[in-house]
């Protein structure tokens, strides 16, 4: 198993189009990377909507792939199914829980893949397999069709090698999106990593700061809130809700994984104090993104603090990062960049919509390539 959980024939001329195993295909069961889920899974009678537009649109459905079990954790291990190998260093983990879709476009065995990112599951993923991956704004994206974990957190994004083939991920779930080009000074707000001071791996900061110089853009250092209060609020919002999607597996609770275990306890002992102090940041970090976005045309910053950590390590939040973003249901690209001495590194772009982006990404990754 691993990267595919099914492969298909997928013949015909367009774009190879991986898909997430929590992604309805017609004729297909979906599975969510859960051993109790496929068990009762019974074929997809219908596809889901972004499955739906991508075959109107002349993709070729080439497989489903692996993830993490239930899309609840962002290391793409799943001991159950496979994990999938990262191509850019096998020891490392692939990142989740959209591992499978990574590295199905990683390794070439896909053109775009469509991922589902809640905390940060698309972005984690391409940021440690070394492709492009886009979060999509909450809500922009039909999740119709798709294995719910947070409702008010999930959406659906595509990912492919390079900001290409993400466009075209996009103009694939939605006709007509486009990407008008930028003109002018390059401006952006750079999120001081405030408080990750000793978390943060020094190489990834230089080579994401190395591809904004490339580009020329003018930087201005902007506060954004309190990380670690962002990924605690996401986590509970995360698991209250995600136990809420999957209480009906609760009898089935000895055969889900450990961490599963540990998410859906959790979930029931939150209280709604818990959930209502999560509220509040989740509000505070809304406001401080948008009132920013009002400010500056992107945000910027590293998708992670680290290098993906190795397999079997407890390593760190790799959520850090993304979750915030989840909360302020903002969308934001992870685009890989060049380090130095096979550093794994990816800059994250925070905007007011894909279209703008995509456009800062756009220039970005072809100032690097240039070199």
């Amino acid at each position: 198993m691993g990267t595919w959980v099914v492969r298909l024939d997928g013949s015909g001329d367009g774009p190879r189009l991986a898909v997430k195993d929590c992604i309805d295909v017609a004729g297909l069961p979906t599975t969510a990377g859960c051993p109790v889920v496929a068990e009762m899974a019974e074929p997809a009678a219908t596809d889901a909507a972004v499955v739906a537009a991508a075959r109107k649109s002349g993709a070729r459905i080439v497989g489903k792939t692996g993830l993490t079990e239930l899309c609840w954790s962002a290391s793409g291990v799943n001991h159950w199914a496979g994990t999938p190998v990262n191509p850019r260093d096998p020891r490392r983990v692939p990142g989740g829980s959209s591992s499978g879709s990574a590295v199905a476009v990683a390794t070439g065995e896909a053109d775009i893949s469509l991922g589902t990112d809640t905390g940060g599951s698309v972005r984690i993923p391409a940021a440690c397999c070394g492709v492009a991956g886009l979060k999509t704004t909450w809500g922009r994206v039909s999740v119709q069709g798709v294995y719910s974990l947070a409702p008010s957190l999930d959406s659906v994004g595509p990912m492919g090698a390079d900001v290409a083939a993400v466009e075209h991920g996009m103009r694939l779930i939605e006709p007509g999106f486009t990407v008008p080009p930028l003109s002018g000074e390059l401006t952006a707000g750079r999120v001081a990593l405030t408080g990750l001071e000793d978390e943060v791996d020094p190489a990834v900061t230089a080579a994401v700061d190395r591809a904004l110089a490339a580009a020329e853009v003018a930087l201005t250092d902007v506060e954004c809130g309190d990380f670690h209060a962002s990924v605690d609020a996401a986590g509970v919002i995360i698991d209250a809700e995600g136990f809420r999607s999957n209480a009906y597996l609760m009898p089935y609770l000895t055969q889900l994984g450990p961490h599963i275990r540990r998410n859906m306890e959790r979930g029931v002992r939150l209280s709604r104090a818990d959930r209502a102090a999560a509220e509040q940041t989740r509000e505070r970090i809304r406001d401080s993104m948008h009132a920013l976005l009002a400010d500056f045309p992107v945000l910027v910053l590293p998708t992670l603090i680290g290098q993906p950590p190795l397999l079997g390590e407890h390593g760190y939040a790799l959520t850090m990062l993304t979750a915030p973003v989840n909360l302020a249901g903002l969308p934001a690209l992870a685009l890989p960049v060049p380090a130095m001495d096979g550093v794994i590194a990816s800059l994250q772009v925070i905007g007011p919509d894909e279209e703008t982006v995509l456009a800062f990404g756009r220039v970005v990754e072809a100032a690097v390539a240039a070199g």
